[in-house]
């Protein structure tokens, strides 16, 4: 069975691992981490689980004229973040995929911006003195989760034609002695020229049958991808091939991560929207809830076996393993458990391995659809964030003891399995000390005793 599905899974992770468009979004979206990680400070501030003071936050006036209060000020940064994200998802794609490309990677961020921008409906709808009216406008909208997978294609679509023409040499060569600067300023644009007028066609075309391409890609590909990488089955699915790479000694997080990711981060960013403004309907399925509740201590959920490991084995080589991995492992670090142990290629913690994570997320799913515990809130916390201080950032005190319960039930999951191991650990450590005990030593031998 294990080879049968190492023959499956190993050329897999190879094909995704080494697809520059997979790589490309991975690595594009690493540049709004950092950014939506400080945006979710100011938005926990705003909106911290505490009613006096959310209520002292929206009395304080700061602006006189406006009638701006605290409140709206301390939200400005995540509006500055989660509002734009798809920019940032834009600039970091076409970056990584233009160095993929072998092309300028600032070239190409900049082309597949400019493209971006040039088949979006400028044009914002509201409401004048009670009168609907449409007004010229960048709907920020389009800028958050909405423009995100317009955003993808976008900046593969752009890149790869501006690198093809590119590398066709249709470019403006400038004479020795010119500044490298100017001579790539102008060898850029033909290839931008061409880039422009693609984009310029396909949005003049999208105008003639009175829609325009963002809302064309969100209906018929953006909706649908979100409906069904939003439920259960989808979440389910992904995890256990999320850890079927990590057995075999691949990291599943990246592999999973590069398709699952992006669907993740806008369910998340449409949550954040959704508790500032009321308006829609939150995510159970989101980049938090796979985070904070799907495992706790890294894949698998180890922080559960870290624990039984601690507290009900005997032999030294699972215990002294379980004092030096608890650490990291609360901070959602498991390398050491997934290959010290092993786990990698071990057929006796494959089954709890992938069975704990599935654990939880049907149960944190349910607990979640029934209203027990309270959605997330989109706010994006740190993965290495302790667990339960986590849940209760995520949600509230409930979503805490959720995780705290969740936690126990996965020690009592891999407790036999774990038990399996150490009783075959206890019978090496035994014959290893016989084996010593056994061998003759020269220094025991003495010429007194001859």
């Amino acid at each position: 069975m294990l080879k049968k599905l190492e023959k499956v899974l190993m050329p897999l992770a190879e094909a995704i691992g080494r697809n520059k468009y997979l790589m490309s979004i991975r690595d594009g979206f690493l540049i709004s981490t950092p950014l939506l990680i400080a945006g979710s400070i100011f938005l926990l501030i705003a909106n911290f689980p505490l009613t006096a003071w959310t209520n002292w936050l929206s009395s304080v006036i700061v602006n006189q004229n406006t009638g701006e209060t605290l409140a709206s000020f301390i939200e400005k940064p995540s509006g500055a973040t989660f509002s734009i994200m798809a920019i940032f998802a834009v600039i970091g794609i076409a970056y990584s995929f233009a160095n993929h490309m072998k092309t300028n990677p600032i070239f190409g961020s900049a082309v597949a911006v400019m493209s971006w921008f040039l088949i979006m409906p400028y044009t914002v709808t509201g409401k004048v003195d009670g009168v609907e009216v449409s007004l010229t406008g960048v709907p920020t909208g389009w800028l958050g989760a909405k423009g995100i997978f317009v955003g993808i294609i976008c900046a593969f679509l752009s890149v790869h034609l501006y690198a093809w023409v590119e590398k066709k040499g249709w470019t403006i060569k400038m004479p020795s002695g010119v500044p490298p600067t100017v001579v790539q300023s102008f060898a850029a644009l033909i290839p931008v020229t061409i880039v422009m007028s693609l984009f310029f066609a396909i949005n003049l075309v999208a105008g003639f049958f009175g829609t325009d391409v963002f809302t064309i890609i969100f209906e018929f590909l953006q909706t649908p991808l979100l409906n069904i990488g939003g439920t259960l089955g989808a979440m389910v699915v992904a995890y256990i091939f999320l850890h079927l790479f990590w057995f075999f000694g691949i990291n599943g997080g990246s592999v999973v991560g590069a398709v699952f990711n992006p669907i993740l981060q806008t369910l998340s960013a449409e949550n954040v929207e959704f508790f500032k403004t009321g308006v829609g309907q939150g995510n159970i399925i989101c980049q938090q809830f796979q985070d904070l509740f799907a495992t706790f201590g890294g894949a698998g959920s180890t922080l559960s076996l870290v624990i039984a490991m601690l507290f009900f084995c005997k032999s030294k080589r699972i215990t002294e393993l379980g004092k030096l991995s608890g650490i990291p492992a609360i901070f959602g670090i498991n390398e050491p458990i997934i290959f010290g142990l092993p786990i990698v290629l071990n057929p006796v913690m494959l089954a709890p391995f992938i069975l704990v994570p599935t654990i939880n997320i049907v149960i944190s799913y349910f607990a979640m659809s029934t209203g027990i515990v309270p959605i997330c809130s989109g706010i994006n916390i740190p993965w290495t964030t302790p667990v339960i201080i986590s849940g209760l950032l995520a949600t509230n005190w409930v979503g805490a003891l959720l995780q705290a319960g969740l936690l126990i039930l996965g020690v009592f999951v891999y407790m036999p399995f774990i038990k399996m191991l150490d009783n075959q650990y206890l019978k090496e450590e035994e014959n290893a000390k016989n084996e010593e005990d056994d061998d003759i030593s020269l220094d025991d031998l003495s010429f007194d005793d001859l």
